[in-house]
């Protein structure tokens, strides 16, 4: 019997990473119980054991769910039945720190799937984002103005995380969930319009598709890729201006979090010079969730124009100022 194409497409973006380890590695999934991360795991469970790769599913309970123990319980049965070397279960505290549930959510289960890699070598985590989420990303930062990094999207990989299937539809994972016979979980928070991301999904995405045609996702997705690589080269450049900019020691910054030098940014491009405003912000305290482009670009007319006694609050109770030649931070006064 020949290969369903949906198996064969979450197979495939699988297969491409799961090459690049060797015998012996142990390979993390998460899986929530959702379609996309329960395709995710039965193709890695196929390739991975073809390659004598040990797979770890893993789940995390972020508790905002009556029931939400019982659940990542019936996942951790699910994850062995399906063949998984070994299994884990985390539940975590989701604290709001004025970043959004959302936001809350992603960073602890972050922080618990590093323990969980840690705990067990594991040499990759991967991530079961799809193309779909891929462009939801897109048309989210691209409403919060956040330029070419909005447009470049999610990452396929970053530090240990690889996300494989950004080139397979959301359809492909749930096609392939059924021709494989794997019981799925209807997250009830993919439902809730109360979620900015969940009415992108519901209202936005099939209005764009219904008036422009059907493709928008994909060539949201594809339009990421096309920007990433740029965005990137520009990304690192930035990085080492800041590097070469910013005071170092306690004697330099005067005691606040991050100085930066204008003068060894003058003359400089904008899209190097806004990074390195970005940079400083964020390492000043700013929450990355809550700096938008007007944040930034006020930033970069204290680094650029200067203006003694000119302040900028800035997201997370940071001032901006400018102190003589120095772009400076501190904590802002109640």
């Amino acid at each position: 019997m020949a290969l369903h194409p949906a198996v064969a497409a979450v197979r495939l973006g699988v297969r491409r990473e799961l090459q690049r380890r060797v015998p012996g590695d142990a390979v993390l999934v998460a899986c929530s119980g959702g379609a996309d991360s329960l395709a995710l795991l039965a193709a890695t469970l196929f390739e991975g054991h073809k390659l004598g790769l040990r797979v770890i599913g893993a789940t995390v309970d972020h508790g905002l769910q009556d029931g939400s123990d019982a659940h990542a319980s019936r996942v951790v049965e699910q994850m062995a039945a399906m063949g998984a070397d070994e299994t884990a279960s985390a539940r975590v505290h989701v604290e709001n720190a004025g970043e959004g549930i959302e936001a809350a959510a992603r960073r602890a289960r972050y922080d618990v799937l590093e323990q969980m890699r840690e705990h067990f070598g594991a040499a990759v985590v991967l991530l079961g984002h799809t193309r779909d989420d891929q462009a939801e990303t897109v048309l989210l930062g691209l409403t919060r103005g956040s330029g070419g990094r909005s447009l470049a999207g999610m990452r396929r990989a970053f530090d240990h995380y690889v996300r494989p299937l950004l080139d397979v539809s959301r359809d492909d994972t749930v096609t392939a969930c059924q021709v494989e016979g794997l019981e799925v979980w209807e997250d009830p928070h993919n439902e809730d319009l109360g979620f900015t991301r969940v009415r992108v999904r519901r209202l936005v995405l099939p209005l764009l598709e219904d008036e422009l045609g059907p493709g928008v996702a994909a060539t949201l997705a594809r339009t990421a890729d096309q920007v990433r690589d740029d965005v990137e080269a520009l990304d690192a450049l930035a990085d080492d201006l800041f590097e070469v900019a910013r005071a170092r020691d306690d004697v330099a910054t005067r005691g606040t979090a991050v100085r930066v030098d204008a003068g060894r940014v003058a003359g400089q491009h904008r899209a190097l010079v806004s990074r390195v405003a970005r940079l400083a912000a964020l390492e000043a305290g700013a929450p990355s969730s809550e700096l938008f482009s007007v944040h930034v670009d006020a930033v970069v007319s204290l680094l650029t124009e200067g203006g003694r006694g000119r302040e900028i609050q800035l997201p997370g109770h940071v001032t901006a100022y400018r102190d003589g030649s120095d772009l400076a931070f501190r904590r802002t006064r109640s």
